[in-house]
Parts: C-alpha cells; sequence; structure tokens
C-alpha cells in the first residue's frame, strides 16, 4: 500500500521541493492558504507525471481550516503516514521595533500551526501504531539571530515541542523528529539584499553557498523513511559558523 505524505505549505521553497521528490514514492497532499494558482498548477503537473498528488486550502492558524483540510486528504486516500509541518512565516525586525501583533503573528502560524495541524493527525497516526512527524524549524531556533528574535523564539519552540511529543509518542509508534536549515534560497531571502546575502555567505557559510532546498527535502525524506529517527533535531547549515 503506497503511503500518504501530507505537506504544510508546501506551494513554495522547502515545502515544494518535499511535494516534488515525494511525488511517485508516496502519495502526497500539499496546503496552501494565499497561492491557489500556484498550488494547483504544482498538483496538476505532477498528478498528470506521478498520479496521486492534490493541493488543499488550508489555515494552519485556524483549527477548523485544518480539520477540514486533513478530512479531504483523508478522504482522498485514506489517511496520512507521515505528516511535514513546514508552513512558515519569517520577520526581520529590530526587537524594539517588534509589535505584540508582530510576536502573535509568527506564533501563530510557526508554533500553533505545528500544534493545530498535529493535533489533527496524531490521533489516527497513534490508533495505528504509525506515524512520521517531521518539523521544519531552523537553525535560528538553536543560535538566534540579530533582528529575528521572535522568528527565532518560534522556531526554538518547534525544537522543544518535536523533543518532547517524540518521547511522549514513541510507545505509540510514532517518531516525531525535526530539521533546522540554515540559510536556503527561498523565498524567505527575499528579506536580505543581494550585498547582504553575498556577506551571509562569506562570512558565516564555510560550504560557500546557500542550501538548496531539494537538499532539505531530501533530509526530510530520509527521516520519513528511517524508522530510528526519532526526538532528534537535524541541523542542516552547511558548517555555519
Amino acid at each position: 500500500m503506497t503511503q500518504t505524505l501530507f505537506v504544510t505549505g508546501g506551494s513554495r521553497g522547502i515545502g515544494e521541493a518535499v511535494v516534488r521528490l515525494a511525488a511517485g514514492r508516496y502519495n502526497v497532499a500539499f496546503s496552501y492558504n494565499n497561492s491557489k494558482q500556484r498550488a494547483e498548477k504544482l498538483a496538476s503537473e505532477l498528478d498528470a507525471q506521478y498520479g496521486g498528488v492534490i493541493a488543499v486550502h488550508c489555515d494552519v492558524r485556524d483549527p477548523a481550516s485544518v480539520a477540514e483540510a486533513v478530512a479531504a486528504v483523508n478522504k482522498r486516500f485514506g489517511r496520512i503516514d507521515v505528516l511535514v509541518n513546514n508552513a512558515g512565516v519569517a520577520l526581520s525586525k529590530l526587537f524594539i521595533d517588534t509589535t505584540l501583533q508582530d510576536w502573535r503573528q509568527l506564533f501563530a502560524v510557526n508554533v500553533e500551526g505545528v500544534y493545530n495541524v498535529t493535533s489533527a493527525v496524531l490521533p489516527s497516526m497513534l490508533s495505528r501504531h504509525s506515524g512520521c512527524i517531521v518539523n521544519v524549524a531552523s537553525i535560528w531556533g538553536e543560535v538566534g539571530a540579530s533582528m529575528e528574535v521572535a522568528y527565532s523564539a518560534s522556531k526554538a519552540a518547534v525544537i522543544g515541542f518535536t523533543k518532547a511529543l517524540a518521547r511522549e509518542v514513541a510507545q505509540g509508534g510514532v517518531r516525531v523528529a525535526a530539521v533546522s536549515p540554515g540559510a536556503v534560497a527561498t523565498d524567505m531571502m527575499s528579506a536580505y539584499t543581494p550585498a547582504e546575502v553575498d556577506e551571509l555567505v562569506k562570512e558565516h557559510l564555510p560550504l560557500g553557498r546557500l542550501c538548496d532546498p531539494s537538499e532539505v527535502a531530501q533530509l526530510i525524506l530520509h527521516i520519513a523513511q528511517n524508522g530510528y529517527l526519532s526526538g532528534c533535531n537535524i541541523s542542516i547549515n552547511g558548517a555555519f559558523e
């Protein structure tokens, strides 16, 4: 039986890379929020090539929207075997300029979103005594970043959530892990000027380049397929200094 993988925020960046890599290996469902046209085009392209690919609307901040999306995936494929909590937003701003609204928005997507989707998917996994959850965190959740205090704090929360939940559900047959990418060539890097990106690479990345989203996707699928990886946060950062 072909397993089903569900990726939140799968229409671009790391999420899109996971969708593209997983298509043909899994039934693939991915969510979008504000990029319907892009998501439907991606799903149509991959479904025509491999079959078993759908896009569903989901605002991870809204439990009702999450429940509707998960129900649509279960209706199409029967169950979710692998959940990739990838949907996220970033913010580059001095902490003293970061408003409470900014803070709450980041945590609503990056932390509450992980809670909402996991809460909707986990009970079925536990009932089957089988499943894997991979949460996309960030190196900033490990080391912190100047002008990204809210983002760093939200991703640190994801790492803590991952480690605690992994211990809680291990005997229930469910694995939980996280990946913490460094600087990845996605839309999130648009907050930086080309000069700032060059400086980041020269000063902090000994490998001399940004990470490609496909490299993070490869790690995520490796975790999904390795039955002993759980409770870990794997940093994929190009020897970040």
